[in-house]
């Protein structure tokens, strides 16, 4: 199976091609007949296997195909949790959409919103948001949602974790009941299930791995060690230097914080993403840990599902998630596109019950490092 046996018109092929993208992925290769069809979707993979591409491929050829109703009007609306997902799903529009015609803006908070209100003048095909500012320039009437043709949901599940519940529904009573509508998740607890079930008609079902399930291309390991020794530990991890580049997650904001100052002053190049940073500073740092001028990226789970880094080799949960689901999300992270990638956890005492729903969620035992602090 190729894209060119999903029928994707020439001009997307060939920059598919371009990027190296030949052979679709299965939840692409499930998901773009259903959506080339008009059919409303509920699409469930794990994180890392293309859901991006699943529905921006489509939502390109199909405005491609036909004529806007309405000059300047906002045809397709890709709802996403936070700034990064927002950004990326922008960057991959750029890279299949660039020998068309069509136009598109991400929209977020943290930043001016001037340039955004300026780009939603000129007009745009495919509007790429986050519920909050797209809320607050729906109210300051720069958002006309009245003729998408196409609405996504991405990251469903993280948007209810988020409390974004109440916007979303706000947004889709704002969308013509006339439309497709594309729900996209790594997991899909029966509350998800259930809000897809009052937006969409008939959905197909696209499940491609086993719901919440980590892909076996990550090698994945557990430390018990206590909250203090933490730091050791990681110390003496990083002392390897074949472990060249690891994205670290931590529960707290200042613990990111924290944790940063402390390999700074160990000599090793970090930098921390959380909420309580800037726009600019958080792209600093993400674009630093790209072109590897940064070793260490430390986050909190705002980041989990918005860095799509190829060949990023390790992921270190410095401390465990609360919601198993997470665990999921952030080690996702590695172990993309054919590469491998391990994932490491600290476990300590206050921390064993989060690990047990971890184990109980993705259906084994995590392996136990048997490493001693020295």
């Amino acid at each position: 199976m190729t894209f060119k046996n999903l029928n994707i018109i020439s001009p997307i092929l060939v920059a598919l091609e371009h990027q190296g993208y030949l052979t679709p992925t299965p939840i692409q290769e499930q998901a773009i007949p259903f959506i080339q069809q008009g059919r409303d979707l509920i699409g469930c993979a794990q994180t890392g296997t293309g859901k991006t591409a699943a529905f921006t491929i489509p939502i390109l050829q199909h405005l491609s195909e036909r004529a806007p109703k309405k000059a300047k009007a906002i045809r397709s609306l890709i709802l996403t949790p936070t700034r990064e997902l927002a950004i990326q799903i922008s960057d991959n529009i750029t890279c299949y959409g660039k020998n068309l015609k069509l136009k598109h803006t991400p929209i977020f908070g943290g930043v001016s919103q001037v340039n955004q209100v300026k780009a939603l003048r000129t007009g745009t095909d495919i509007l790429i948001a986050t519920p909050g500012r797209l809320m607050d320039l729906m109210q300051q009437g720069h958002v006309d949602l009245s003729q998408i043709e196409i609405f996504v949901l991405d990251e469903a599940d993280r948007m209810l974790d988020m409390g974004f519940v109440r916007d979303v529904q706000k947004i889709v009573a704002k969308l013509p009941p006339a439309r497709q509508t594309l729900f996209f998740s790594a997991t899909m607890p029966a509350s998800i299930k259930k809000l897809a079930d009052s937006m969409l008609r008939n959905p197909a079902t696209v499940t491609v791995t086993p719901v919440s399930s980590t892909a076996q291309s990550i090698n994945q390991h557990v430390y018990f060690v206590e909250k203090n020794d933490k730091n050791k530990l990681l110390s003496q991890i990083l002392s390897d230097a074949a472990i060249s580049r690891s994205l670290i997650f931590t529960r707290t904001k200042h613990g990111a914080d924290k944790l940063v100052k402390q390999l700074i002053k160990e000599g090793i190049f970090a930098a921390a993403i959380h909420g309580n940073k800037s726009q600019n500073a958080r792209q600093k740092a993400l674009n630093g840990f790209k072109i590897n001028k940064l070793r260490v990226l430390v986050a909190t789970d705002i980041a989990a599902r918005g860095i799509d880094i190829d060949e990023l080799p390790h992921v270190i949960n410095f401390d465990l998630p609360n919601i198993p689901e997470t665990y999921v999300h952030r080690i996702g992270r590695t172990g993309r596109g054919g590469n491998t990638g391990t994932a490491l956890s600290f476990c300590g005492s206050e921390e064993k019950a989060d690990l047990k729903s971890i184990e109980k969620l993705i259906g084994f035992k995590l392996p136990v490092s048997l490493q001693t602090i020295v």
